[in-house]
């Protein structure tokens, strides 16, 4: 296969007042409020309805019910997994121009018809603002399916030397088994790209998505449907996550793992799949992006304005329930008031509440159990004496799971919320008074996750010595920017640590996990005598 192909990355829509997206959005936005969805599985060439129907609301209006998706058991995880093997017979065997033109259709679909309606699913299913979906469930998604396309055809291009009389070859062969794609809520592109990615390579899927995703995900179903993809190559189940695990883990063709999630889930699948590795055919692929404690770490040279804007963006859009979202912060003494004034100001403007209202930067948390998780932090950091709240702290479940952008400032560099995933609008800053390479020790092992973070230095020499004392600190570091926003192809996502196992989203590297190379010699010219001339 030619390895030229060179796609763009999808150009953001802004959705200004009185732009014709913004038109479009808001109809479908309207559209979608106004039905109640009945949400089947995707099983082989069935869509499956059960008796046990559960509510999709949007978390910031849980009172409305957008529809219903059916809950599955343990026999849906098995038939998943059979129509899983079933087609593979055959989609093992499609060639990668097949798959390509399946992908680039899924990418153009949502560039085009499906743009306001994956959109829309995911503001209101996820309770992001249409930014934050625009960014998400079109560009990013588009740029997976397109970009995962030249990184095939790259990896195909790789093959070995050969010699006169001899030629060698290298296949790329998808696993030998099933691939579980474990999906989280906070991006719909993630979400996504954990089946397509595979998928691609020739493997097929069982994908359970987080309940709280389920529309979004739905909507992705119709557009690879509509693209082509056969039945039985992703399979879309809701299923109960022990009783998934219970089945897949235990199963003789499990043959590999994309997920992203928390850490904690991850480190208790890899014991699963550890005690199990007897049972399998091969030894499984275990591919995770999992938690972060993400830094934002300032030297006394920092241009503060940008410091503070990326403070405020970092930490709270998409209310920080981003894996990349910068929840610790490391303030020069000499530059903090500036700072904290700026954010101040920025916060005040800041408004909240529901996506539909275009005017609000922050939204709700995704559901009761994180809200009720947040809160908590806030509570205890507000009885601790060494701890001030310095802005928001204020919450509400009434009518949504709304937490106010919240600042906690801290004397103590080693505080619970300097160190723990929180998962929402929660910033923690400790002040410095101390050398810049010493903060950066602290930096460095206050925290078991590497994930990403961010330096901000005018001074080249403070870059340099960040860069140096903190290069396992962060699978994505960034230099005078925030830590979130990552661009598939060029900033490919990932970090190590608690972090993951930093496969890089959106790069060849990732790609790759989900092949098994057979390399095959061809002689053109075999020997016919078993003598070598030594023996002469």
């Amino acid at each position: 296969m030619k390895s030229d192909f060179l796609p763009q990355n999808e150009p953001v829509l802004h959705y200004e007042s009185g732009s014709k997206e913004r038109e479009v959005l808001n109809k479908a936005l309207q559209e979608a409020r106004s039905k109640i969805l009945d949400i089947p599985m995707f099983i082989g060439k069935e869509q499956i309805r059960t008796n046990n129907k559960k509510p999709l609301s949007p978390p910031h209006d849980h009172k409305h019910i957008l529809g219903y998706y059916h809950e599955g058991d343990k026999s849906h995880v098995e038939k998943a997994i059979t129509a899983a093997l079933e087609a593979q017979k055959t989609w093992t065997l499609s060639s990668p121009e097949e798959r390509t033109k399946i992908f680039l259709k899924a990418a153009d679909l949502i560039a085009g018809p499906y743009r306001a309606k994956i959109n829309a699913a995911t503001m209101l299913g996820q309770s992001k603002n249409a930014y934050q979906a625009e960014i998400d469930s079109a560009c990013e998604m588009i740029d997976f399916l397109r970009f995962n396309v030249k990184f095939m055809k790259e990896i195909y291009s790789i093959q070995p030397g050969s010699h006169e009389g001899v030629i060698n070859t290298m296949e790329y062969r998808p696993l030998e088994g099933f691939i579980f794609a474990l999906t989280p809520f906070n991006f719909t592109a993630i979400a996504g790209n954990l089946p397509t990615a595979p998928a691609l390579m020739g493997n097929t899927i069982v994908w359970k998505p987080a309940h709280t995703q389920i529309y979004s995900a739905y909507i992705l179903m119709e557009i690879f449907r509509e693209a082509g993809l056969p039945d039985g190559v992703i399979n879309l189940i809701y299923t109960d996550g022990p009783v998934t695990g219970e089945v897949i883990f235990n199963h003789r063709d499990f043959a590999g793992l994309h997920f992203t999630g928390s850490t904690k889930v991850f480190n208790e699948i890899w014991k699963t799949i550890g005690a199990n590795i007897h049972k399998y055919k091969t030894y499984p692929r275990i591919v995770g992006e999992t938690g972060g404690k993400d830094f934002v770490v300032a030297h006394e040279s920092a241009d503060v304005k940008a410091l503070a804007t990326a403070l405020i963006r970092g930490a709270f859009e998409y209310q920080g329930q981003k894996c990349s979202a910068a929840s610790r912060a490391y303030i020069p003494k000499s530059i903090w008031e500036e700072t904290k004034k700026l954010m101040l100001e920025d916060l005040e403007s800041i408004k909240m509440g529901s996506v539909e209202d275009f005017t609000n930067f922050i939204n709700a948390v995704i559901d009761e159990r994180s809200f009720d998780k947040i809160a908590r932090y806030i509570e205890e950091a507000r009885k601790d004496k060494d701890v001030e709240i310095i802005a928001g702290g204020k919450y509400d479940k009434s009518k949504g799971y709304f937490i106010e952008p919240t600042i906690i400032l801290t004397k103590d560099p080693y505080y619970i919320t300097m160190c723990e995933e929180i998962f929402g609008p929660v910033l923690t800053i400790f002040v410095y008074d101390s050398s810049f390479e010493e903060i950066l020790q602290i930096v460095d092992k206050s925290s078991p996750y590497a994930l990403t973070g961010a330096v901000f230095a005018k001074d080249k020499n403070a870059v340099s010595l960040a860069k140096e004392k903190l290069i396992h600190a962060a699978g994505n570091f960034y230099i005078n920017d925030k830590p979130t926003g990552a661009v598939v192809n060029q900033q490919p996502f990932g970090g190590a640590r608690a972090s993951g196992t930093n496969d890089k989203a959106g790069s060849v590297f990732n790609l790759i996990r989900w092949t098994s190379p057979r390399v095959i010699k061809e002689n053109l010219n075999p020997p016919t005598d078993y003598r070598y001339p030594f023996m002469k």
